[in-house]
């Protein structure tokens, strides 16, 4: 590794090298406007200086096009700032491949949080046996998620991947030919993807990096810390959600899970035929040939897709592999084994699933397609549930679901969402037979309020075919400030119904239950949520301990600190020892998987931090949160809750997003199959707003809300009583705050309101865009005063100087989109619209979302 600090390694290894690239990139000629790479330096200087100056976007546009252009014609404008928007995708795209290429130089591979670093800090500690054991347990599960944050078509990943390779070894010809690649590949999708769509852009991922980077982790954890051991557990797990998140995605059918638990499980058999092809060619000895041959038969065989019957499984395949082994090592002097040894490392890493297929649905529907059910076996005259059912208590409902036998067909009911969800159950035990039982076996709740939305859930899976003990995990998801409080009570009444009780025995003696970052965010503001959740934490330890219960926390987070992103690795290393932690599970979104698992090097040192940090609060053992500092942050949480409260019910708060911001037009962009709402209401109602367009459009102003809302005023309460100090002693001793207030530090970086300083002087929305800008000036100047920092992210040279060049590329982007913005406006007052010009505009906003969103790498 380099001995450059690490900021000259970034401004060596990227910014010199994008300045390089970008100016061949710049001059090569793709598209039919004139002169668009001669153009747009002049343009992103004439942004540059015009917000310093103090000017709207609609002023700087106008000068450009004064000065630089002779007042072309409105359809030369248009045309020009339509061709500005695809060469900054395309440098957004240069600038992901070329940091992409550096991140092994950036990144120290060794280094705090690595396992390699943690191993020889455990050993060096006399913790080597404490390691070994927690290593024996303890597991990751990275759930990849298809949630709309993401545009890149399987194409462009393509590029970037060999544009980064090329940039690694300064390969001018191939990047050359690359980057003329990358100006004729259309980047805009004109219809939205299918859930199977998205579910083929994400195995891209598994069978390009996960595939490698995973036995690699593996492998050295057994080697250099079991030291050639067996280690039975594999320690790390992939999830997967695409095909299988039925919440608020019509398109989301019981056949498509099916056609993606297909696709995964063929995908990894093709994986395993090209291994297996290799090692053909060098296990040809006696004994062992014609067990390889007949491998390599069975596995092309069942890489076509077939519904017919399964005589292939994990286990056969692991059985013809330890056959090999023996021979192998009693007759061929262990030629090979070592090769032979890895592959079977994938089989038990990967199974016959590559990763598990989640379900998940919201429990408002469940709770209208259950009552439904119980209604149309009424009249039907069928004996499954009691007449009196719906006249039950909650308490006796419950009673009597954890008890209830039979079968139904989802053919026999009318009602169409019950159908598609009795469907989607029965669909896990066609899954499990082909897949095995890995291959999907969860089912999640979202917006779980209480113990009957568990057990109707639970009661539904028993209704579907499975036998007596049903091989699938029920798990609530908690969401909202209030479900959060709620939670360790609707746990405590599923522990003491003894036939729940009994479920959760046979399935390991482990519950895994799921709280959600980003609606906790947009509920009740960035310190209350994530307050609510750690505390939710060790209420649901408590209460799962009690009952002898091992709880496993699955985090729902995005990918900026809003919606519980930013250096999620740190809150894992400081939980302490009142939170469980024998599993770290989190969904990783949209860019978030590209920006930090998208090549070997940012997925292994990613995974590993992961891993690091999971053990580290495990074997190193941080002090639990003093009873002071419990009170501080209580207090905090609260005072921040109070004033996103009060911003949240502000009158002109829905009408901001709806009139000032690209609120809706997200749904526009095509990037996802999912609606970028729950309900079909034409007018918005925040409880049915996605969390993603919510915290993504606030990105997309500049002004990152949902990262620092609340946080100003609840710091500046403790500045004026005299007690800052108070918080400043909190933040040096507890590295879970100060994890806290360094993402809410990245938010407030990611911030920019000179873009729309403009809006001061609007009529309807000046005094709101003002008590943004005043609790953002407010949040930064205490947040530096507690840090210790002259400016932001100072901490992290690397990380800033990053955000600073993408920013920098973005702008001209963005002062196109707020033109764009208030163009629409303008024309939208006029007493007859011109139609064809606002759905010109509305096209220029939908199609700056993408630079912008990838250019972030964690927007939304």
């Amino acid at each position: 590794m380099s001995l450059l600090p690490e900021l000259a390694r970034f401004n060596e290894n990227v910014l010199s090298k994008y300045q390089i690239y970008n100016g061949i990139f710049m001059n090569l000629p793709y598209d039919n406007t004139s002169n668009t790479g001669v153009y747009l330096p002049l343009f992103h200087q004439v942004c540059k200086s015009g917000f310093e100056q103090g000017k709207n976007p609609t002023e700087i546009i106008d000068y450009f096009f004064k000065k630089f252009k002779d007042r072309p014609r409105e359809k030369e404008r248009i045309d020009t700032m339509f061709s500005f928007i695809q060469y900054i995708e395309r440098q957004v795209v240069l600038f992901d491949a070329i940091e992409d290429a550096a991140f092994a130089i950036i990144n120290n591979m060794e280094g705090i949080g690595t396992i390699r670093n943690l191993k020889a800090t455990a050993f060096s500690s006399h913790k080597k046996e404490a390691l070994k054991t927690h290593f024996k347990e303890f597991k990751i599960r990275p759930v990849l998620t298809a949630h709309p944050t993401q545009f890149y078509p399987g194409k462009v990943l393509g590029i970037i991947t060999d544009l980064s390779e090329a940039v690694k070894v300064n390969d001018l010809s191939t990047i050359k030919r690359l980057l003329a690649q990358l100006g004729k590949t259309p980047f805009f999708k004109k219809i939205k993807p299918t859930p199977f769509d998205e579910a083929v852009s994400l195995v891209w991922y598994l069978e390009n990096v996960f595939y490698k980077s995973i036995p690699e982790i593996y492998s050295y954890i057994q080697e250099h810390i079991f030291e050639g051991e067996e280690l039975e557990n594999e320690v790390i797990n992939l999830g997967f959600w695409p095909g299988g998140d039925r919440d608020g995605n019509p398109f989301v059918t019981p056949e498509i899970t099916l056609d993606v638990a297909e696709i995964l499980r063929q995908t990894i058999l093709k994986k395993y035929y090209e291994d297996v092809h290799l090692l053909k060619r060098k296990l040809t000895f006696k004994g062992v040939e014609e067990i390889i041959i007949r491998v390599e038969k069975r596995l092309y065989k069942h890489v076509k897709r077939s519904y017919k019957v399964v005589n292939f499984s994990q286990k056969i395949l692991l059985k013809e592999l330890y056959a090999i082994r023996e021979i192998l090592i009693t007759e061929h002097h262990s030629l090979y084994l070592e090769e032979l040894d890895y592959f079977i490392k994938k089989v038990k890493l990967f199974g016959f699933y590559f990763a598990s297929l989640d379900l998940r649905q919201d429990s408002r529907v469940h709770y209208e397609a259950f009552t439904n059910m119980v209604k149309e076996l009424h009249e039907k005259g069928d004996k499954i549930f009691p007449k009196n059912y719906l006249e039950l208590s909650e308490k006796e409902q419950i009673e009597f679901l954890s008890t209830i036998k039979g079968s139904v067909n989802p053919e026999d009911f009318s009602d169409h969402m019950l159908v598609k969800t009795l469907a989607s159950m029965q669909a896990i035990k066609t899954i499990q037979y082909r897949n095995g039982e890995k291959g999907c076996n969860r089912y999640i709740i979202s917006n779980n309020q209480t113990a009957l939305n568990v057990m109707q859930t639970y009661a539904m899976l028993r209704l579907s075919g499975f036998e007596e003990d049903l091989p699938v995990d029920v798990v609530p998801l908690f969401e909202t400030v209030t479900d959060l409080q709620n939670a360790p009570e609707v746990m405590e009444t599923l522990y003491r119904n003894k036939n729940y009780r009994n479920h959760i025995t046979k399935r390991g003696n482990k519950q895994t239950i799921m709280l959600g970052f980003s609606d906790g965010t947009k509920d009740g503001g960035y310190l209350m949520a994530n307050w609510s959740i750690f505390k939710a934490k060790e209420a649901l330890t408590a209460i799962s301990r009690k009952y002898d219960i091992k709880v496993l926390f699955f985090d729902g987070r995005g990918g900026p600190p809003a919606r519980g992103g930013g250096k999620t690795h740190k809150f894992y290393a400081s939980l302490g020892p009142t939170i469980e932690d024998q599993e770290v599970q989190l969904t990783i979104q949209g860019q978030t998987i590209s920006s930090n698992f998208g090549t070997q090097d940012s997925c292994q040192f990613n995974i590993e931090q992961l891993l690091s940090s999971g053990i580290t609060n495990e074997v190193f053992e941080p002090k639990p949160m003093s009873k002071a500092h419990t009170k501080l942050i209580e207090d905090l949480a609260n005072k921040s809750y109070h004033a996103y409260k009060d911003f949240k019910n502000h009158p002109k708060f829905i009408p901001y997003l709806e009139k000032m911001s690209t609120l809706k037009y997200y749904a526009k962009t095509n990037i996802g199959s999912r609606p970028s709402k729950r309900s079909n209401s034409d007018t918005l109602d925040f409880s049915q707003l996605r969390a993603i367009p919510f915290v993504g459009s606030w990105s997309q102003l500049k002004q990152n809300v949902p990262g620092f809302f609340g946080v100003g005023t609840a710091l500046e309460s403790y500045e004026q009583s005299g007690e800052f100090d108070k918080v400043v002693d909190f933040y040096k001793s507890s590295d879970f705050f100060k994890t806290l207030v360094e993402n809410s530090i990245m938010s407030i970086t990611k911030s920019f309101f000179q873009l729309t300083a403009y809006m001061e002087q609007d009529e309807e929305f000046g005094d709101f865009w003002k008590l943004i800008y005043e609790e953002y000036s407010k949040s930064k100047r205490l947040l530096l005063k507690l840090s210790g920092h002259e400016t932001l992210m100072e901490n992290y040279p690397s990380g800033k100087a990053s955000i600073k060049a993408r920013e920098e590329i973005v702008l001209p982007l963005l002062t196109i989109q707020q033109y764009a913005l208030k163009k629409i406006q303008e024309l939208q007052k006029k007493e007859n619209p011109n139609k064809r010009k606002i759905e010109v505009y509305e096209k220029m906003v939908t199609r700056s979302l993408f630079g912008n969103i990838n250019a972030s790498r964690n927007s939304a």
